[in-house]
């Protein structure tokens, strides 16, 4: 299994549209993807913004390349999500999950 692993952050007047966006959207467009073995989205907030680091599995890269495209590494930031974040990796990075308990 495949874990991808991405971050964003967002304002914390704007970080609740970030997660509703994530558990609504992406949740919808995910659970079409042939080998999606699911997601979690963590949060942390400070006093300044909040982050976010999206961890979504899969069973494999050919999993990946069908949500991503050609190019697994390139993040996939939709329109509503560039609105609610204030910055984002632009590249995602991939591991192999090793246990899974």
């Amino acid at each position: 299994m495949i874990a991808r692993v991405w971050r964003g952050w967002a304002s914390t007047a704007t970080a609740d549209d970030y997660q509703h966006h994530y558990e609504s959207e992406v949740a919808e467009h995910l659970q079409r993807v042939t080998g999606f073995r699911g997601a979690r989205l963590l949060r942390h907030d400070d006093d300044q913004e909040v982050m976010f680091t999206s961890i979504t599995f899969f069973a494999g890269m050919e999993d990946v390349r069908a949500f991503a495209g050609e190019d697994p590494e390139r993040a996939v930031v939709e329109d509503a999500a560039r609105r609610a974040l204030t910055r984002w990796d632009e590249r995602v990075t991939h591991h192999e999950v090793a246990v899974d308990l």
